[in-house]
């Protein structure tokens, strides 16, 4: 049962695509979050959603109000001892409002797998009789253009390019195939544990010769679990986690007004019941900075349902 939760609570952190309309942190900006160390099999589905504030310093007539949705199906497998195997596959939501008007815009997303090895792992006692376990996890993946990805930048000049990016950002898909590269260590010791994972992704440039942001994520997590009850088990969790984008480039080009940083304070629980678990989160940004201050990440937050079999 400890596993079993484990596992959830390092799943549900994982966090959805975010977006802005000039900085870059669109589609191309997802990243995986903590890793499960589940001995079984596993799916669920899961909503996140993220809102976004921009105002142009040089004309704050243009703004734009962004909301993120995402609703997500993911599952997991082991093989053997060291080996887990994921797939993600996300539908997107996007809904924008704009000094020129409201922009809705809805879809598949890029699909992602992904493999992850345990090194190796440590278990004792302590002294007073408590059980101690670290691991640790290399793993890297995939993610596929599958989702929609339609914009035409025809001769636009970087100059030119801000116009756009509203709409690059409001993609399905980033029409690229890009990879994941990640690390996770996990310990805990009785019911207390802290999960601390590294995530870079690292985008290709699609056929539009346009390439978003690599991404740098370092997220670390401390949960305690709690009994509730016979067959239910409760497990409040706090976290800090940090996000650097680099700018997108259009050719050779680096694109103006985009990529930054965020660092986010995070709070949730998950109640587990059996052999499903129902958990939800919530992200606070306390220092950030994208488009030089243009853009702001107001929220994101997410809510799931995992059945571990």
């Amino acid at each position: 049962m400890k596993k079993l939760f484990l596992s959830i609570i390092i799943l549900f952190t994982i966090i959805t695509t975010q977006a802005c309309p000039i900085c870059g942190c669109g589609v191309g900006g997802f990243y995986i979050g903590l890793l499960p160390t589940y001995k079984s099999e596993f799916f669920g589905i899961r909503y996140g959603y993220s809102h976004y504030e921009t105002q142009l310093n040089d004309d704050p007539t243009q703004f734009s109000h962004d909301h993120y949705h995402q609703v997500e199906l993911y599952g997991g497998v082991t093989l053997g001892n060291h080996w887990q195997l994921m797939g993600f596959a996300p539908y997107h939501i996007n809904h924008q409002v704009t000094d020129d008007g409201d922009v809705n815009k809805n879809g598949m997303g890029d699909i992602s797998l992904l493999a992850n090895y345990k090194m190796w792992e440590s278990s004792k006692l302590t002294k007073n009789n408590t059980s101690f376990k670290q691991e640790f996890w290399l793993g890297a993946g995939i993610k596929l253009p599958t989702g929609k990805y339609a914009v035409d930048f025809g001769d636009s000049t970087n100059e030119e390019l801000s116009d756009l990016l509203g709409d690059v950002n409001s993609q399905m898909g980033t029409g690229s195939t890009d990879f994941i590269f990640n690390m996770m260590y996990n310990v805990h010791i009785g019911m207390f544990g802290v999960n601390t994972t590294a995530n870079y992704k690292a985008n290709t440039a699609n056929n539009n010769q346009f390439r978003y942001g690599d991404r740098l994520a370092i997220n670390s997590f401390a949960y305690y679990q709690a009994k509730a009850g016979k067959r239910i088990y409760m497990a409040p969790n706090v976290g800090l986690l940090y996000q650097y984008t680099t700018p997108n480039q259009l050719g050779d080009d680096k694109v103006s007004e985009t990529g930054g940083y965020v660092a986010s304070a995070s709070a949730g629980i998950d109640i587990n019941i059996s052999n499903i678990t129902v958990g939800t989160n919530v992200q606070l940004p306390f220092s950030q900075n994208y488009a030089h201050g243009q853009t702001v990440e107001k929220v994101s937050g997410l809510v799931h349902v995992t059945y571990t079999f």
